[in-house]
Parts: structure tokens; C-alpha cells; sequence
């Protein structure tokens, strides 16, 4: 069966490109994508089993979109989109990341002044050209020079998408091309490696190492995958394709004995990769992507990948932490953090449902999903009223306590918290009045407006409301949406601090698209009193299945899982809570 990720990425980059081509993300054309990306990832059949009429009748899909989706699967491309890539260029494309700059002003920078890349948009601003153009003037030529040069201080280039593809696009159409090699006649062992399996925020050409005895069915069913769009090459053992979203992966097979040692090869940054060879050299063996050798050419270790750990005198390093920052020597005294795993997640705390705008969910959807997964405690936690278009009043969250207490008893073993997701305005308040939010068992509080403030703006609001005693956690602390929008900038030094003094947990925001606080941040506070919780911001009952991302993306930050409160037992975590209220 066609899985849908490719499609869902596809009609993501049609949204953005019509908003483009309209002047508006809030065209017609650009909204209907962007609900057909809804409907799409939400429906649970197969997609390319359905005829236009079919489709037209799953809601979120009109006769334009079904068109299209029928086209895909037919051609493994749409027109329309294949159109519009000619139109827009990615660097061109790529200037709409910087803050500052949207659809209308892209449009007018290039029709009016030649901008189609950073380096004639660096040309423009130099000459102080923007500022000649009716409705831009002196703030948004100095604006956008800020945005650049905050952008460049973080490595994040206006067009390094060309290069490095962001996890949240690369991630779904990977996997989707790995579990179907899975599958096929003789069970071939198989795993992504890379940049993606270390849970790195970016990839250039992805990886897929493929075990079998049987190479050549594997290579063909690689290159003839639905997401594939054409090979680029191809030999006995490396195919290397181009997804449909302009995404190379590479498909290496290889001899079932040597599975281990080409994942750990190819998984491992090129510093990490580089300290083990020369541990290995050390004893006078060799290790490449075959194995682990001695001096006589005979195997020491090739499968499992903890087996060359162990044979070189480490403990098992995860594949997160693979990035050469100190895991081989805490591995060497066996002092390594143990991996956050999956299966000790008790409860998710900041979940929406169809009460926030953007919720597509229902509260007993909700509960069900949540109480299915086994969770001990969950946490809704739609907007709050200062979001605009998105967040609900007081009043329709005082009717939502009242549903959830009537739905308490549906799932007895599972403790409902009541709450919301504030908003952090630019001064550091919350939503609502002490009092109300007092009424609530858990606040979130979060950044979602004036990304652009300098840098001691944004950790004065952050740490005022981590100073507010109803609010108990920051949510995705930087606001940051990888690949397409910088996180605010902080003194993070001074946040960790402040979380550890006040008792407020970090949030880390297990959404590809964010992975916040990032994997940095979570580095830093190791051996700091700061509790974090891993949340999912579901949105939708399948986004509880982003988890499995917030537990990778923990252990990547060296996160001790003992500071996790969301792994801690129920009777634990209420105790905790109700001290922190205290």
C-alpha cells in the first residue's frame, strides 16, 4: 500500500509556493493546500485506492486536490507543482525564511529590484535599494539586515536548504522508503543511518543500509518506490535516487554479517567514526565499514553495532549521541546517561483538541488515544484566549473542565489535568488573571509572537514567566520551526538557571519541526537541577506518535531520565505537581 508522506510533504511545498504566487500565505489556492495536507496525513486507508469522486468526499479535499492526488499516484508527479518549482527557483524560494520577508515583499524585491538569491538580495541591501520602495523604508531594510545577520551567527544561511533538507521533511519519506524494503521476500534487515538516525535538525543525501542475499530485488524495489522520482545511479551494491521532493537518499546493501558495522559506519558523525578508527588502530586492528579487524585481517566484532562498541572496551553508545562532544571517553567509564526510552513515558502534557482553532481532534478522540497508549496522566492544554483566531475564552475552558469531569470516569486509571497553553506576551505575561489560572491543574507558557526583540527582551519575558507560580512549564522554548523560522534569542545560561531556582520545567517538544529546547540547550543543563517533560503538542490523536522523536531527541541532549517528570509514576509526578502549586 502507498503510504502518504510524500504526498503530505508535496502538498506542504504547494502551499508555500501558491502563497508565494498569490502574494499571500492566506490565498485561497495556498489554504486549500494546506487542508489538504490535513486530510491527506489524517486519513487512515490508502489514498491511491481511491477515485476522484472518493477522494472528493473525505473532507478537506475538493475536486482540484483530488485531481492532483489522483495525478500523483498515476505519475508520480503533479504539474502544477513541477510548474511552479520552475517558476521559483529554491534560493529564490529560500529568501522568504528570513524574518521580515514575505510572499508580497519576495515578489516586489524581485520584480522590482532583480533579488533572486542571497547574493542579490545582499547587493540590494547594501546599495540601500529597499528603502526606496513604497511600504518598506528604512525599518524593514535595517529589520531584515538584523534577520540576516542573527541567521548567519547561528550557521543558518537563507539558502542552506539546497544543501541540508530539514529533519521534519526529510524524516517522514525516509522511513517510508525504509519500511518498504522491510517488508520484502526474505525479511532484509534494514535501517536509515546518517545524519537522520542521529536525530541532527538537518541532512544532506540521506543514508539506507540494507542487509540481504538477495541485492538486486532490494536495489529495484528501492528504485521504483512511489516517492522516488527518478535514479541517479545505480551499481551492484549503491543505488542513489531523488525523491519527488528533490530529496537523495542513497540505498547501500550489504552481507547480513557485516549489517552492524555498516550502520555504525555510516551513523556516526565523521569525528566520532574518526575517534573509534583510531581507538581500533590503537590496538593494532582496523575498523571500516566491514568490521572491526586484527592485524591478520580476521573479524573482531562486524554484528551487532554494540558488539565493536564492546570489543574496543566501550559501553554501547545510542545513536544520538554519536557526535564526537565527550561519549566516547564517558563511554570508556561506563558514565554515559542512559538512553530515554519510549516505553518509560507515563503521560503527555500539552495536547490540544478541536477547542484550540488549529485542533483537529475531539476530547474524547483524545482521551481515547491517550488512555489506548497505557498513559497514567495526560494534560489538555488547548490555547489560551490571546491567540488569535486559535485560543479559547475563559468560558469555553470552564465548559471543558465540566466535559472532562463527566468523562473522568470513561478512564479511571488515567489522571486528567485541566489546563491550557498560555501565550508569553512581550513583556512576560500570560493569559487570563491569577485567579482563573489558578482554577487550572497545568499551565504551558509559550512563546508565539515577537521573535524579532533583542536578545535581553527575550530572556527577560521568559524568565518573568517562569517567575508567574501557575505557570509549571515553558513550552517549545524558542518558538523556533527548523529549516523555516529562527528561535528567539536567548541567554540560556541565565534561563537554565532561572528554570532551576523557580522549579519550572523546560519542555522538550518532541515535533520534528521543532525539537525545542534544542539538543544544545538540553547539553548544557546536564548536571543542573532543571526538570524537563517531553510533550508531543499534539494536535491530532497521530501526532501522539511523535513521542518516539522527544525520547531520541532527549538522549541526544544528554538528558538524565531522571529528570524527566513525564517518565516519573503517577503517585510521583501528582506529588510534584501539587509541591509546585504549593
Amino acid at each position: 500500500m502507498a503510504t502518504s508522506h510524500s504526498l503530505v510533504a508535496l502538498f506542504r511545498e504547494l502551499a508555500q509556493l501558491a502563497a508565494l504566487d498569490e502574494g499571500s500565505s492566506m490565498s485561497f489556492r495556498a489554504r486549500a493546500y494546506e487542508n489538504a495536507v490535513e486530510a491527506i496525513a489524517s486519513y487512515p486507508g490508502d489514498l491511491a485506492a481511491l477515485s476522484e469522486r472518493q477522494l472528493t468526499a473525505i473532507d478537506g479535499i475538493g475536486p482540484a486536490t483530488a485531481k492532483k492526488i489522483r495525478e500523483f499516484f498515476q505519475k508520480g508527479s503533479i504539474a502544477r507543482l513541477e510548474e511552479l518549482r520552475r517558476k521559483y527557483p529554491p534560493e529564490f524560494v529560500a529568501l522568504g525564511r528570513i524574518p521580515g520577508i514575505g510572499p508580497k515583499t519576495l515578489l516586489r524585491l524581485r520584480d522590482e529590484l532583480g533579488v533572486t538569491n542571497v547574493e542579490t538580495l545582499a547587493a540590494a541591501l547594501a546599495g540601500q535599494k529597499l528603502r526606496a520602495l513604497p511600504g518598506l523604508g528604512v525599518k524593514t531594510e535595517e529589520k531584515i539586515l538584523q534577520s540576516i545577520e542573527r541567521m548567519r551567527a547561528a550557521g543558518f544561511e537563507p539558502p542552506a536548504e539546497q544543501a541540508r533538507v530539514p529533519i521534519a521533511k526529510a524524516m517522514p519519506i525516509v522511513r517510508e522508503l525504509a519500511a518498504a524494503l522491510a517488508v520484502l521476500p526474505g525479511g532484509p534487515g534494514v535501517q536509515y543511518c546518517g545524519s537522520l538516525r542521529r536525530l541532527d535538525e538537518t541532512t544532506g543525501p540521506a543514508d539506507i543500509v540494507a542487509a540481504t542475499s538477495d541485492p538486486l530485488a532490494v536495489h529495484a524495489a528501492f528504485a521504483g518506490h512511489q516517492a522516488v522520482a527518478r535514479v541517479l545511479e545505480q551499481d551492484g551494491t549503491v543505488t542513489s535516487v531523488e525523491t519527488g521532493t528533490g530529496l537523495r537518499v542513497d540505498l547501500r546493501t550489504v552481507d547480513p554479517s557485516r549489517f552492524g558495522a555498516a550502520c555504525l559506519w555510516r551513523t556516526g558523525s565523521p569525528a566520532h567514526v574518526a575517534r573509534l578508527a583510531a581507538r581500533a588502530a590503537g590496538r593494532g586492528w582496523t575498523l571500516d565499514e566491514e568490521g572491526l579487524k586484527d592485524a591478520d585481517g580476521e573479524t573482531v566484532a562486524a554484528d551487532p553495532e554494540d558488539a565493536i562498541y564492546e570489543a574496543l572496551g566501550l559501553a554501547p553508545i545510542a545513536p544520538p549521541l554519536r557526535e564526537d562532544r565527550g561519549e566516547i571517553e564517558q563511554a570508556e567509564r561506563r558514565a554515559l546517561p542512559a538512553p530515554v526510552r519510549l516505553e518509560q513515558v507515563r503521560g503527555d502534557l500539552h495536547v490540544h483538541t478541536t477547542l484550540s482553532g488549529d485542533g483537529r481532534s475531539t476530547l474524547e478522540e483524545i482521551l481515547d488515544s491517550a488512555a489506548a497508549r497505557g498513559y497514567e496522566y495526560l494534560a489538555i492544554t488547548d490555547h489560551a484566549e490571546d491567540l488569535s483566531m486559535n485560543g479559547a475564552t475563559r468560558e469555553q475552558l470552564a465548559a471543558q473542565r465540566a466535559q472532562i469531569e463527566a468523562l473522568r470516569g470513561r478512564h479511571p486509571g488515567m489522571a486528567l489535568l485541566h489546563g491550557s497553553e498560555l501565550n508569553i506576551d512581550r513583556e512576560g505575561d500570560v493569559d487570563y488573571d491569577p485567579a482563573f489560572r489558578r482554577t487550572l491543574d497545568w499551565c504551558v507558557a509559550s512563546v508565539h509572537s515577537h521573535f524579532d526583540l533583542p536578545r535581553a527582551e527575550q530572556t527577560r519575558r521568559i524568565l518573568r514567566a517562569m517567575e508567574d507560580p501557575t505557570v509549571h512549564v515553558i513550552g517549545h522554548l524558542s518558538g523556533r520551526r527548523i529549516g523555516t523560522r529562527m528561535g528567539i534569542d536567548l541567554d540560556v545560561d541565565a534561563v537554565l538557571e532561572r528554570a532551576a531556582a523557580t522549579g519550572t520545567a523546560i519542555e522538550i517538544n518532541a515535533a520534528l519541526a521543532r525539537l525545542d529546547a534544542s539538543s544544545e540547550v538540553l547539553y548544557r543543563a546536564r548536571g543542573m537541577d532543571v526538570t524537563f517533560v517531553i510533550s508531543t503538542d499534539t494536535h491530532h490523536t497521530r501526532e501522539f506518535a511523535r513521542m518516539e522523536w522527544g525520547v531520541l531527541h532527549a538522549t541526544r541532549g544528554w538528558v538524565d531520565p531522571e529528570r524527566v517528570a513525564n517518565l516519573w509514576p503517577r503517585a510521583r509526578f501528582l506529588d510534584w505537581l501539587h509541591a509546585r502549586r504549593g
